[in-house]
């Protein structure tokens, strides 16, 4: 997607997203059946309000849906970043910490 970059496996607090786009303060994770458990449905509750607290909006799929609808998948994610599917996309002002120059 123009204007945006997404990383995958971010490591964001406690907990490892499957990915970000860390400017849009964006998550997106991809989930199996086993997310349809019970015990995994409370514990992915508590990651996504933790999540939402820190800032970022969290945005679900399933794994089928990758298969059976990409087109439907990208167009959500395009709507998340850019605030509609019919948005003209804005590249985003990523701001990247200062490395230190530890040579000197």
């Amino acid at each position: 997607m123009e204007g945006t970059h997404f990383r995958r496996q971010v490591p964001i607090g406690p907990y490892i997203v499957d990915f970000a786009c860390m400017a849009a303060h964006l998550v997106i994770e991809l989930d199996g059946s086993q997310h349809g458990l019970d015990e995994n449905v409370v514990r992915d509750a508590t990651r996504t309000r933790w999540l939402e607290a820190a800032g970022y909006r969290v945005i679900r799929f399933w794994n089928n849906d990758l298969v059976n609808n990409m087109d439907g998948v990208l167009e959500s994610i395009y709507a998340a970043v850019h605030g509609s599917s019919s948005s003209e996309p804005a590249p985003f002002k990523h701001k990247r910490r200062q490395r230190i120059d530890r040579s000197k």
